[in-house]
């Protein structure tokens, strides 16, 4: 990733919606059909993926769109934080990435490890409105978050 690139992912990543605010948000929301079109406009937010990185070795399988995920250890002021990179081609999914990267993005890989992801699925409903194929592929993200935040635990 260029400094460029980098720049820009950085700005567009700090502006994400938090976990908090898509909880409220998703309470004034009257039904499934509006909260999936919200979901799809958090997916128009997400911060572009260079194309170097949808790569086989990136990409999440159990999906059934095409997904790619990357993480890396930045510092914030005197911590080591996770900070996610994801793309898909599919629009619901992008706004999918987006939920993810409000409840895991920028926290230590051992916040990552302990957030209960299924209490935030609950409040959202998603495990109610969500296919089974595509409650799958969000728990395949999930599955490689958790795997990443492991590894990266042990490079402290």
């Amino acid at each position: 990733m260029t400094l460029e690139q980098n720049s820009k992912t950085q700005n567009a990543t700090e502006n994400m919606i938090s976990i908090e605010e898509l909880i409220e948000e998703f309470e004034y929301l009257n039904d499934w059909e509006e909260r999936c079109d919200f979901l799809i406009d958090l997916g128009f937010e997400l911060p572009p993926m260079p194309d170097s990185d949808k790569t086989e070795a990136n990409r999440v399988h159990g999906c059934q769109s095409m997904v790619w995920l990357t993480t890396e250890l930045k510092q914030v002021e005197d911590q080591r934080v996770l900070e996610i990179h994801a793309d898909s081609d599919a629009l619901i999914v992008k706004g999918l990435i987006a939920v993810l990267l409000a409840i895991y993005n920028n926290k230590t890989p051992e916040e990552v490890l302990a957030i209960d992801v299924k209490q935030y699925f609950s409040q959202l409903q998603l495990d109610k409105y969500l296919s089974s194929q595509r409650k799958n592929g969000l728990f395949g993200m999930v599955e490689r978050v958790q795997q990443e935040a492991k590894i990266l635990a042990g490079q402290k």
